[in-house]
């Protein structure tokens, strides 16, 4: 069954007040997963900086709609909404949760958390 997303006001008449159809729901979902995108993209720059601190490197993080990007040096980790890979060609699962943590090849942990370690290890000298 396909939905279709409502991005104006509307809401169906049919219903009963204060209700959700599907298409908002929808709607709520994709909204809720670019936030946490974007809260990933911001958890990684910010711990990377604070690493950085103590670090004769310097991060960079590339974002993209689809794609993350952390840089050091000449190593790197990217993330898609699905996948997880780093300079050595090793994938890994990888999803943004909606209770706000991330799986990452199978564990749960909390989005601050993971985007901590994740930051310090690529920060370390190798």
């Amino acid at each position: 069954m396909t939905s279709t997303v409502i991005l104006s006001g509307a809401k169906n008449l049919s219903s009963p007040p204060g209700a959700t159809t599907h298409s908002e729901e929808v709607h709520i979902n994709d909204r809720l997963h670019n936030e946490l995108w974007t809260s990933w993209a911001s958890l990684l720059r910010s711990y990377a900086a604070a690493h950085g601190l103590n670090s004769r490197h310097h991060a960079v993080v590339e974002v993209g709609a689809d794609e993350i990007t952390l840089r050091v040096a000449d190593r790197w980790l990217r993330f898609t909404h699905d996948l997880i890979e780093d300079t050595e060609g090793k994938r890994s699962a990888f999803s943004l949760q909606e209770d706000g943590t991330v799986k990452l090849n199978g564990n749960t942990e909390e989005m601050d958390l993971a985007a901590e370690r994740l930051a310090r290890e690529m920060m370390s000298e190798p």
